[in-house]
């Protein structure tokens, strides 16, 4: 059975390659031993996250910690009212005001949005068929619309 590849692996063999370096010629310029860089290419699930992130600084990366899913404060406190860009995990793009949330058994549940351009009728009307329900597990992420 072969033992899948992380995705940092799997970076770090492709950004070697791309700069056409044998892994003895990244683990010097690196100034790291060569065992390493094989290791961290195998998939090595231990190893040092300073030596890592000197390695990724070579392509001007570091590894750090990130929210696996969005914080349902953070989008209220940050987000709702304001034009933001929600990007779906199926990679759909949305733009559009976050209007409000929808609560189902104590938690958000889903936000409610006007696309863009639906805004200005939108604040006429109040016309709820102009606006979207966005379920909180399908967003990937959300960043303000600075256009």
């Amino acid at each position: 059975m072969k033992k899948e590849i992380s995705p940092l692996a799997a970076y770090i063999k492709y950004k070697r390659r791309e700069y056409k370096l044998s892994q003895k010629d990244l683990s010097e310029k690196a100034g790291l031993g060569i065992r390493f860089i094989r290791d961290l290419e195998q998939g090595k699930q231990t190893l040092r996250l300073d030596k890592i992130n000197h390695l990724l600084s070579m392509f001007g990366h570091e590894m750090r910690p990130q929210r696996s899913s969005l914080d349902r404060y953070v989008i209220l406190t940050t987000y709702l009212n304001k034009d933001v860009i929600v990007t779906l995990k199926t990679n759909e793009r949305i733009k559009g005001v976050i209007i409000s949330d929808f609560i189902n058994e104590e938690n958000i549940a889903a936000w409610t949005l006007v696309k863009s351009k639906k805004m200005k009728e939108y604040k006429k009307t109040q016309n709820k068929d102009l606006t979207i329900q966005i379920k909180h597990e399908n967003i990937h992420k959300i960043e303000h619309d600075l256009d």
